[in-house]
C-alpha cells in the first residue's frame, strides 16, 4: 500500500509524538529492574527469583507482539497504542501495592501485556510517518524508548529508593499523559488508512532476486544477532547495579546513576545508528554495532570503577545502534509484513532479554555476579555472523 502524501515525506510531528509516548511507556517499564535491589532486600528474594520476575515481564511483552503485528498487517488498529497504555496503567498501580511474590509477577505481567499491544502498531506508524527515511524514523521512535529506559533508573533513584515501593504509583501519571498523546496520533493514523491505495508492494530488484529460503536465512541471522545483543543487554540492565555494588561497594543510589549513564548512552547510540544506516547501509551498522562492541565488553569486568563506567558508556553507544538497522533491514526483506516483523523483533527484544535475565540470575546464584559479567562479555563476538547477510545496502524498499 502506498500514497503520495506519505510515501516520501517525513512527518516529524507524528514521529516525535510517538517517540515521546514510547519514552513514557519504557520509562514506566524500566521501573521494574530499577526496583530490584529494593524488593530483593525487602522480601528476601534470590537472584533466581529476580530473574523470574524479569522473565514473566519480558515474555508477556514478547509473546503477543508477533501475533498483534500479524493481525494489524491485515487489519490496522489505530487506537491500539492508547489501549496498551491502559494495561500499563493498571500494572503500575498493581506493582505499587504488590506485597507478595505472585502479586508482583501478576503486576509485571500486566505491564508486559501493555507493551505487547503498544509496540507493533507504534513501529508501523513510525515507518509510515518516516517516508523515505525509515531508518531515521525507526531510530527516532526507538530513541524515545531508550530515553525512557535511561530516565527510569534515575527517577527510581530520586523517587522510589527514598520513599519506597508505594511511590511507584506516581508513574501512573505518565500512563495518562501517554494515552492522551496517542489519541490524536490514532486519529491521524485512522485518517491516513482511508487515503492509502491498495496495490502490490514494490520491492527493490536486489531483494526480489533473493530466494525465499535466502530471505528466511537472513531473517534467522538477524534473530541470532538480536539474541547476542539482548542477552548481553539483559546482563547490563538487570545486574549492572548488583555488579557495581558487589565489586566496588557503591550504594544503591550511585549504582542507579551509573545504570542511567549506560542507558543514556544507549539512547544516543540509537539515534545515531538510524541515520548512519539510511546513508551508508544497514549491514555496516549491524556489523560495527555488535562486533564493534566486543573489545569493550571483554575488558569491562577487569578494570577499576572509573574505567568500568567509561567502558559501559562506550558499549551503550556502540551496541545500541543495531536494533533500528536490524528492524528496518527485516522489513525491507519482507515489506508486505511490516507489522509482523516489528512484532517479531520487538518480541525478541523483550523475550530474549527476559530469558537472559532469568538465566543470568540462576547463574549468579550458582556462581557470582562477577562471573556472569565475565561470561556475557563474549556475546557480542556473535556479530561475526553479519558477514552472511545478503548485500542489499543502498537498495531501499519503495513502499510500505
Amino acid at each position: 500500500m502506498e500514497t503520495s502524501a506519505t510515501k516520501d515525506k517525513t512527518l516529524y510531528s507524528i514521529l516525535f509524538a510517538v517517540s515521546f509516548a514510547h519514552l513514557l511507556n519504557d520509562m514506566m517499564q524500566s521501573v521494574i529492574p530499577s526496583i530490584y535491589p529494593l524488593i530483593k532486600d525487602e522480601y528476601g528474594f534470590t537472584f533466581g527469583q529476580i530473574g523470574m520476575i524479569t522473565l514473566v515481564f519480558q515474555m508477556t511483552s514478547s509473546l503477543l507482539q508477533p501475533l498483534v503485528g500479524r493481525v494489524a498487517d491485515g487489519r490496522p488498529m489505530p487506537y491500539a497504542l492508547s489501549a496498551g497504555m491502559v494495561f500499563t496503567l493498571i500494572g503500575i498501580i498493581l506493582l505499587s501495592i504488590a506485597n507478595q511474590y505472585a502479586f508482583i509477577m501478576v503486576a509485571v505481567g500486566v505491564i508486559g501485556m501493555g507493551s505487547s499491544i503498544f509496540h507493533p502498531e507504534a513501529s508501523r506508524i513510525a515507518q509510515l510517518a518516516g517516508g523515505r527515511n525509515k531508518g531515521l524514523a525507526q531510530s527516532i521512535f526507538q530513541v524515545g524508548g531508550n530515553g525512557g529506559s535511561a530516565i527510569g533508573p534515575l527517577l527510581a533513584a530520586i523517587i522510589i529508593i527514598p520513599y519506597g515501593q508505594h511511590s511507584i504509583i506516581w508513574f501512573a501519571i505518565a500512563a495518562f499523559v501517554a494515552g492522551a498523546i496517542l489519541l490524536p496520533v490514532g486519529k491521524w493514523y485512522k485518517g491516513i488508512l482511508f487515503k492509502l491505495t491498495p496495490g502490490p508492494v514494490v520491492v527493490d530488484s536486489a531483494i526480489r532476486a533473493l530466494s525465499r529460503s535466502r530471505i528466511n536465512w537472513a531473517i534467522a541471522i538477524l534473530c541470532l544477532l538480536t539474541f547476542s545483543k539482548y542477552f548481553y543487554m539483559a546482563s547490563m540492565t538487570s545486574y549492572f547495579t548488583f555488579f557495581l555494588i558487589d565489586k566496588f561497594g557503591v550504594d544503591i543510589k550511585v549504582s542507579q546513576l551509573c545504570l542511567f549513564a549506560f542507558m543514556a548512552a544507549v539512547a544516543v547510540g540509537t539515534i545515531l545508528g538510524g541515520g548512519i544506516g539510511d546513508r551508508y547501509g544497514r549491514k555496516y551498522v549491524i556489523w560495527g554495532s555488535i562486533l564493534g562492541a566486543a573489545p569493550f565488553t571483554l575488558a569491562l569486568p577487569y578494570v577499576n570503577f572509573t574505567l568500568t563506567i567509561i567502558l559501559a558508556i562506550i558499549i551503550g553507544l556502540v551496541i545500541s545502534s543495531a536494533f533500528s538497522a536490524i528492524l528496518v533491514y527485516a522489513t525491507e526483506l519482507k515489506p508486505d509484513k511490516v507489522g509482523m516483523m516489528a512484532g517479531l523483533f520487538f518480541g525478541l527484544n523483550f523475550g530474549l532479554g527476559g530469558i537472559g535475565s532469568a538465566f543470568f540470575g540462576w547463574l549468579a546464584d550458582k556462581t557470582s555476579i562477577e562471573f556472569i559479567f565475565q561470561i556475557s562479555t563474549l556475546l557480542p563476538l556473535l556479530g561475526m555472523v553479519t558477514v552472511f547477510l545478503p548485500n542489499i545496502d543502498g537498495k531501499r524498499v519503495k513502499s510500505l
